[in-house]
């Protein structure tokens, strides 16, 4: 793998992973049609770190607050004068996340034929026409006003659903998750916040165990690889703390429906290039 080639990965990883256009469905779409190299193991696992890194500064303060409130949970379980009333935002936020993040489970026994259907560039395409849809009616709803405050648990577990289905090669999980919570009255900016530090359990979880496999199969990290690592991880980073925020502008303005051409517009062609045969990728 070239310097080029680490730098174009971590940018459409960066890109890709926040806007709503799946950043899976892209990769294997790429790889299909123009011959895109498919970045190792190790190197996939680093590109997701680093756009979990992107979340994490854009949202630091919450993230911070709410690691304050779990301890401070703790601290009332065992204190002879627990605080009464509702719990502060960010512990509740706390309580939101995890049941937001409990539909993932029901996925892990049929991980590996989900992540089959990334093999098919029809249906990848498709998916793509769907997420198109997805958030071109999510730009129709009337907006909410639901946020931390009194969003209930059946409404986080309801977009937990749409993180789990959006695990579907060409389904975008943030424009899933995202459109599920303005379906059910979140107001948008409350919507992208959830949708995006919902992500930051499941994106953890699954780096480190893939870390932990990967360390395990290859015995570490080649040296030479290094270099080209650390810049594709750092693109990665950047690009990916501006689409956040392009993302919670557009959403704010009820401007999803320009992802959704985009999403249309992608998906026909790439089922127009697949019926033509057309491929710029190397013959198997």
């Amino acid at each position: 793998m070239s310097y080029f080639m680490s730098a174009v990965l971590g940018f459409v990883q960066g890109v890709a992973e926040f806007l709503p256009i799946s950043s899976s469905g892209h990769l294997t779409l790429f790889q299909y049609f123009f011959g895109m190299e498919e970045p190792d193991q190790l190197f996939n696992v680093l590109l997701h770190f680093a756009t979990l890194l992107a979340v994490c500064v854009v949202y630091w303060r919450d993230i911070w607050e709410m690691i304050v409130e779990f301890f401070r949970f703790f601290g009332d379980l065992f204190s002879r004068q627990p605080r009464r009333g509702r719990p502060p935002e960010a512990r509740r936020m706390v309580l939101l996340i995890i049941v937001g993040t409990l539909p993932l489970f029901l996925v892990l026994p049929i991980q590996d034929q989900v992540e089959a259907l990334g093999s098919n560039p029809v249906f990848v395409s498709c998916a793509l026409l769907v997420t198109g849809c997805i958030l071109f009616l999510s730009d129709q709803m009337a907006r909410g006003h639901k946020t931390a405050k009194n969003a209930t648990l059946l409404d986080v577990l309801l977009v937990g659903v749409a993180q789990g289905v959006a695990t579907i090669p060409g389904l975008s999980r943030s424009g899933c998750t995202i459109s599920a919570g303005m379906v059910r009255g979140f107001d948008r900016k409350f919507a992208v916040r959830y949708s995006f530090l919902m992500s930051l359990p499941a994106v953890l979880g699954a780096t480190l165990l893939k870390v932990l496999d990967v360390m395990e199969m290859e015995g570490g990290v080649p040296a030479e690889n290094l270099p080209k690592y650390l810049l594709g991880m750092v693109v990665a980073a950047v690009v990916g703390y501006f689409s956040i925020q392009l993302v919670k502008l557009l959403a704010d303005k009820g401007k999803f429906g320009a992802f959704a051409f985009y999403c249309w517009g992608a998906g026909a062609l790439f089922i127009l290039l697949y019926i033509m045969n057309w491929s710029l990728a190397p013959a198997a």
